[in-house]
């Protein structure tokens, strides 16, 4: 067994190797990232902290997680039914507009029985579906270093209505002291959490690496919000189309110009598929003498 400091309360007695295999099983189902969305994936090592902190945080209550890349969603519930960890959310619903994302989530959960977790592909810029009575909700969004974090404020919009601006959330977003950018960008998204009815709960700096080739030292940190008592929605989900807020919103003069990240054919993504390769035979040595 191996003991660690979860942050988030008393020390968590965690079987480290189970813990890695089981992250492990998750990273292996789950497609493989496309940049041009910003789908970066955060290291396992920082999976395993991530996914008891999240369940930690998120234990018996209903968690909506806007978009899932790196299958955090998946990792909480795999732990839990592996009985790792003894907590859990009750409920975990995954929206995402990569529909390789949603059918990765959607068969690793029936192989593994896991009863308590679903994905629906949807697109954050659309009108949130519904239901809006979530007790949290999460997101790893772009992280809006082109735009000020106007890609963040849309993911968390989502996740505000999810919870029907009542409820808690915790965004992963870029934290780096040596940089200019991840600063403007928390400073804008703490900004407009707060106009919308939210405070700061906790932040926890610089937790988490990512497979980040040209940043390999750009981390993250946790931002959890929780809304002040009283908090009123503003009005019904409506979809988003202002142009000056979309214009870098997957980094400098790329806006979002698909709905839906269509899979062409189910894949086994723990092994490889057929267009990575080739296969140079060995000569027919049949009735020849060496």
């Amino acid at each position: 067994m191996f003991l660690y400091h979860s942050d988030m309360a008393e020390d968590a007695d965690i079987d480290l190797r189970a813990a890695f295999n089981a992250i492990s099983d998750v990273v292996q189902n789950r497609p493989r990232p496309l940049r041009v969305f910003d789908q970066i994936y955060m290291k396992a090592g920082d999976m395993v902290l991530q996914s008891e902190l999240v369940a930690r945080w998120a234990n018996g209550k209903k968690l909506a997680f806007i978009g899932d890349g790196d299958a955090i969603s998946v990792c909480v519930a795999y732990l839990h039914k592996r009985e790792i960890i003894n907590y859990g959310p009750s409920e975990i619903a995954v929206f995402d507009f990569d529909e390789r994302i949603c059918g990765a989530v959607t068969r690793f959960a029936d192989n593994e029985r896991l009863d308590q977790i679903r994905a629906e592909l949807y697109n954050c810029l659309d009108r949130f579906p519904g239901p809006t009575d979530f007790d949290c909700f999460y997101t790893n969004p772009p992280w809006g270093a082109s735009n000020d974090g106007e890609s963040v404020k849309v993911f968390l919009q989502r996740g505000l209505e999810a919870t029907g601006y009542v409820g808690e959330g915790m965004v992963v977003i870029a934290d780096d002291p040596d940089l200019d950018w991840p600063k403007r960008v928390l400073s804008n998204v703490q900004t407009f959490a707060i106009q919308s009815g939210f405070f700061v709960q906790r932040m926890m700096p610089q937790l988490h690496y990512y497979h980040l080739d040209d940043a390999p030292n750009l981390r993250s940190c946790n931002l959890i919000f929780r809304a002040l008592p009283g908090n009123r929605v503003p009005g019904p989900s409506r979809g988003i189309s202002d142009s000056a807020r979309l214009a870098h919103f997957y980094g400098r003069d790329n806006p979002p110009r698909v709905r839906y990240v269509r899979e062409k054919e189910r894949l086994d993504y723990g092994k490889a598929h057929e267009d990575e390769y080739s296969l140079e035979l060995l000569e027919d040595s049949h009735g020849t003498d060496h």
